[in-house]
């Protein structure tokens, strides 16, 4: 037997654009012909992917040592891609599918009921609890619990992990900030410093935002 619980839901922030340099006023002379400065563009898509894929599986087994009765986690995108896994004896492409069903499935049911978008999806089966967390954005969190747990601590423990991994993110996009930050100034002076810009103010403000969130940042 199983059971699905949505509640309605709460704001969460889009993902940050991708920091650029602004754009030179249109009021300006152009700058003397020369040598082009751009930021270092960063790996391809497959490495990158591979670097995300490794640094979310390791926060997942962080985050499983540190919550108690909770067996398994993995991150998936609403299309059905697994992102990051700490789990056993799961078939994890399948789950990363079904989960990004069972997110469909329960916005279809919450809006029929007008509850508005789901915030969780919770299943309880013969060996144990299984809830789906739309995290942000396309983002997706699976989290399994003990075959002996109880739905209301599995419910207590699985949003434990919710918010640990909401924190592992923005302690990323910090990481982030920073490091395109460091690529921008590290760029060779322009041969007329005179058109030199700033960066972007998305850039800085993305970081002053994390921060008032009070999330601890890594330098």
């Amino acid at each position: 037997m199983s059971e699905m619980q949505t509640t309605a839901p709460t704001d969460a922030s889009d993902s940050a654009a991708l920091p650029t340099r602004r754009p030179a006023s249109a009021r300006r002379a152009p700058a003397p012909a020369g040598p082009m400065v751009t930021v270092t563009p960063p790996p391809d898509d497959a490495e990158a992917r591979t670097v995300t894929e490794a640094t979310m599986t390791k926060a997942l087994h962080e985050i499983r040592g540190r919550v108690e009765r909770i067996i398994g986690l993995l991150v998936a995108t609403r299309d059905g891609l697994v992102l990051g896994s700490a789990t056993r004896g799961i078939e994890e492409g399948s789950v990363a599918a079904m989960a990004a069903a069972a997110v469909g499935l329960a916005a279809q049911f919450t809006g029929q009921a007008n509850l508005g978008a789901p915030r969780a999806a919770m299943f309880e089966g013969a060996s144990g609890h299984v809830c789906v967390f739309p995290v942000e954005g396309s983002v997706l969190l699976v989290v399994f619990g003990e075959p002996d747990i109880t739905t209301g601590l599995f419910n207590i423990a699985a949003r434990q992990a919710l918010s640990l991994l909401q924190q592992a993110i923005l302690r990323l996009r910090v990481r982030t900030v920073r490091a395109v930050r460091r690529a921008y100034f590290e760029q060779p002076a322009p041969a007329d410093a005179e058109h030199t810009e700033d960066l972007s103010p998305g850039l800085v403000s993305e970081e002053q935002q994390l921060q008032r969130q009070g999330v601890p940042t890594v330098h």
